[in-house]
């Protein structure tokens, strides 16, 4: 299992990032990406200056996010 420092290590260049917002908004501001395995990148599309956080599924799962409710799979 990857920890918090291994996830930054990991090369999001190429990484492909889906709306991720939990309404109806329109402007998807939060946007989700998955990274490697068992790792996903956190972005804010309304920062796009700002370095995407990294999270692993289970972090994500604590945190009430199923990368599967965004056509993301596991």
């Amino acid at each position: 299992m990857l920890n918090g420092n291994d996830l930054y290590t990991l090369d999001i260049t190429a990484a492909s990032f889906t709306q991720a917002c939990g309404g109806p908004c329109t402007e998807g501001c939060v946007t989700l990406a998955r990274i490697g395995d068992d790792a996903w990148a956190l972005g804010d599309s309304k920062r796009p200056d700002a370095q995407p956080l990294r999270f692993t599924t289970e972090e994500l799962s604590v945190a009430g996010i199923d990368p599967a409710r965004f056509g993301l799979s596991l």
